[in-house]
């Protein structure tokens, strides 16, 4: 069923920019961290964000729920349960550790969700004002110009991978370096970032172990638009995950299909848990 008032990325990204000058970045590097009970940290301004985005989405969007990262999972899953219906799916801060240490990489990451895969994805870097965004079927956009991925090479070995080591079964860790493998490695510690920089050309190879949908939703569909290839796995398995889920999800990615076809094998899929 169409919308009757279908959101479009200038206003979505107007809006976004707004929260962030008035309840993000005041508040950078400037409050304590609270834990939550899988480990990760929530600071004032996730809820802050989360808070005035909903405000926001509801009056704009008054036909579309949302479902976000500081909501309890029997709401998250409630509001998945339909799939077929319209869904926002917010992440209000991504890289929260790195916004409350005072480091670069953080990002608002907003997807609309619509039967059964992400049909739109807006992500905003407020610290270098960079505003990824993408409509399923459309190619990706940085602040209204097309991105796509870079390559300096068609082997792993020309190309530098984004990899977060801390959810890889540490077994398999040291099997990931050798002299054909990555040129260099580096961790920004913002999924929907690094999904965004994939996307844009900053690095070629991408390697994460444990990303929830918020995490990945809007990230992952400007990655695929701009041109990359991308997958995910469930722990465990060989097969791509076709369908959304709640569920922690291992994230591969590579500038180009030759290049996770390496990748891959490199790898040596299926991984578990760590």
């Amino acid at each position: 069923m169409a919308l009757l008032n279908q959101p479009d990325l200038d206003t979505l990204s107007q809006r976004m920019r707004e929260v962030a000058r008035d309840e993000l970045m005041p508040r950078f590097g400037q409050l304590p961290a609270n834990e939550k009970a899988d480990g990760s940290l929530v600071t004032a301004a996730d809820l802050a964000v989360q808070q005035r985005l909903v405000s926001i989405l509801a009056t704009d969007w008054p036909d579309i729920p949302l479902l976000g990262e500081e909501m309890s999972a029997a709401e998250q899953q409630r509001l998945l349960k339909d799939q077929e219906a319209a869904l926002w799916c917010l992440d209000p801060i991504d890289g929260t550790s790195n916004f409350a240490c005072g480091f670069p990489g953080f990002c608002i990451s907003l997807a609309l969700l619509r039967a059964g895969q992400v049909e739109l994805g807006v992500v905003l870097d407020p610290v270098r004002d960079e505003c990824f965004s993408a409509l399923r079927g459309q190619g990706a956009t940085l602040n209204g110009a097309p991105i796509k991925p870079y390559s300096p090479g068609s082997q792993l070995s020309d190309c530098l991978a984004m990899i977060d080591f801390k959810r890889l079964p540490k077994a398999r860790v040291a099997g990931l370096f050798g002299a054909d493998s990555f040129r260099s490695q580096r961790n920004l510690g913002a999924v929907a970032l690094e999904w965004c920089w994939l996307g844009a050309g900053r690095f070629q190879l991408y390697l994460h172990g444990g990303q929830g949908l918020w995490d990945h939703a809007a990230g992952r569909l400007i990655a695929t638009e701009a041109g990359a290839a991308t997958q995910l796995y469930a722990p465990g398995s060989t097969q791509p995950e076709a369908t959304l889920t709640l569920a922690k999800r291992i994230a591969l990615g590579a500038a180009n299909q030759h290049l996770l076809q390496q990748w891959q094998t490199r790898i040596g899929l299926p991984l578990g848990n760590p």
